[in-house]
């Protein structure tokens, strides 16, 4: 449909109001909120997603569009909420203990959020047990981890350690990114997935949110 082509291209462009307006008439003219969310907001983000993926837009074109795409969610959010439209799943993000870095982290969440999922951002210098309680508290399928330090990767496997021990296993899945961190880490681990940024984050927790076995990491 035309008008929703129009909300992904606006996104796309990081035109804010525009997408709150089109987004308006959208709701106005009765289209269901599941329509406009998949096919104007998140089908534009997964434009955005693609052309960073690939190097032909940066981080401040994906900032702009996350702006953008808030600003439809702001206005569809209670039709969403009134039709009980599900989220694509819900994600605990945070960087470990000790580590303040929080850049990647917040794009993974941007890209998350623009991907449909429910993000619950922790913050920085988040414990393993605060990584856990957050998961169980919201059901949460999916637990990120972000760390640029090496001395504070091992805080990973703390958290991968702590899901084991408190028996959530194949209920709460882990992925682990950040500048030092690499896929062969992430297996020795036992991480469920490694990330090496946002849109592979996006893609790895899509796949880890399909039915049946977890898909391992770096799959």
């Amino acid at each position: 449909m035309e008008l929703l082509d129009r909300i992904a291209k606006k996104l796309d462009q990081g035109k804010a109001d525009e997408v709150a307006a089109l987004t308006g008439e959208a709701m106005e003219q009765g289209l269901p909120a599941a329509t406009i969310l998949n096919e104007g907001l998140i089908a534009g983000m997964d434009v955005v997603g693609e052309k960073f993926r690939t190097h032909t837009i940066f981080l401040p074109h994906v900032l702009l569009a996350a702006r953008a795409m808030h600003a439809g969610m702001d206005l569809l959010k209670p039709l969403l909420l009134a039709q009980d439209v599900p989220s694509a799943g819900k994600a605990v993000l945070g960087t470990v203990r000790g580590d303040q870095h929080d850049i990647g982290k917040n794009l993974v969440g941007i890209m998350l959020a623009g991907a449909g999922f429910e993000v619950i951002d922790l913050g920085t210098d988040v414990s393993p047990p605060a990584f856990v309680a957050a998961a169980v508290e919201h059901d949460a399928r999916v637990i990120g981890m972000s760390a640029l330090l090496t001395t504070t990767m091992p805080v990973m496997k703390e958290v991968v350690d702590l899901v084991a021990a408190e028996g959530l296993t194949g209920r709460v899945m882990t992925v682990v990114g950040g500048a030092p961190v690499t896929e062969e880490y992430a297996r020795e681990i036992g991480a469920d997935a490694y990330a090496f940024d946002g849109v592979s984050a996006v893609d790895r927790i899509r796949k880890l949110m399909e039915p049946g076995p977890a898909a391992g990491a770096g799959s």
